[in-house]
């Protein structure tokens, strides 16, 4: 962690991951801080990129949305034009909320969120499938969440 911030700031940071709705006076009082000392520690984190965005977070039961696939993407091959475009493509599949490149036997990971196993193989074969270059895709459907967290560990 940055040896910029303090205490103070890695508990405000903590705070703000539980519940960024609370206000400076509430912060304030939970890091031992005036209101205005602390508001302006909140606004520096923002500045700094500390906090970059602040987001409703959402049950996807309730929305439907009960299954969770991740999915082991191997490209064809890796020319850095062949890359951009896959990413490109795989930004504006409302599907994929998250895809990362990985190290090893495949290129991306992708974590897939849909309604059900039939809308999971709609997106697989009819976008994900479609988009060239894929020489393998490799599903995970999962069964039981044990942990699922945006809290990053500032201890």
């Amino acid at each position: 962690m940055s040896e910029e911030l303090d205490a103070i700031d890695r508990k405000l940071l903590k705070l703000l991951q539980q519940d960024a709705t609370q206000s400076a006076t509430e912060l304030a009082d939970r890091v031992g801080l005036s209101q205005s000392p602390c508001w302006r520690r909140i606004n520096r984190l923002q500045q700094d990129g500390y906090v970059t965005g602040k987001v409703a977070l959402l049950d996807r039961h309730r929305l439907g949305l009960g299954v969770v696939v991740f999915v082991n993407i191997k490209l064809s091959s890796h020319g850095r034009g062949l890359l951009a475009e896959f990413e490109e493509a795989i930004v504006n599949f409302p599907e994929v909320v998250e895809c990362w490149t990985v190290s090893g036997s495949m290129d991306y990971t992708l974590r897939v969120v849909t309604h059900d196993i039939d809308a999971y193989e709609l997106f697989l074969r009819e976008k994900l499938l479609q988009l060239p270059h894929i020489l393998e895709a490799q599903s995970s459907i999962t069964m039981t969440e044990v942990k699922n967290t945006t809290e990053l560990p500032l201890d």
